[in-house]
C-alpha cells in the first residue's frame, strides 16, 4: 500500500505573522523579512513530519496554512 502524500499551503492574504506554524515546524515554514511565512520548497510534507503539519495547521489564529492531500 502507498503512503499518500501531503502537501502544505500558506494563504498569503490571510496570514498576519504570527509565526506559529514556524515555530512548531520549521521544516515545513519559511519566514520573509516582514514575518509572513509560506511552505518550504513545494510545501511537500514528509511522512515523518505529518503531525508537525497538522499541529500547525490547528494552531494557526488567521486559518492561513491548509494541508492537502496530493493525488497519486
Amino acid at each position: 500500500m502507498t503512503t499518500p502524500t501531503y502537501r502544505v499551503e500558506v494563504d498569503q492574504a490571510k496570514c498576519q505573522g504570527h509565526n506559529r506554524c514556524y515555530s512548531m515546524a520549521p521544516e515545513l515554514f519559511d519566514v520573509d523579512d516582514y514575518g509572513l511565512a509560506s511552505a518550504v520548497g513545494d510545501g511537500t510534507v514528509p511522512p515523518d513530519l505529518l503531525d508537525k503539519a497538522r499541529r500547525a495547521v490547528a494552531n494557526c489564529p488567521e486559518y492561513a496554512i491548509t494541508l492537502t492531500e496530493v493525488p497519486l
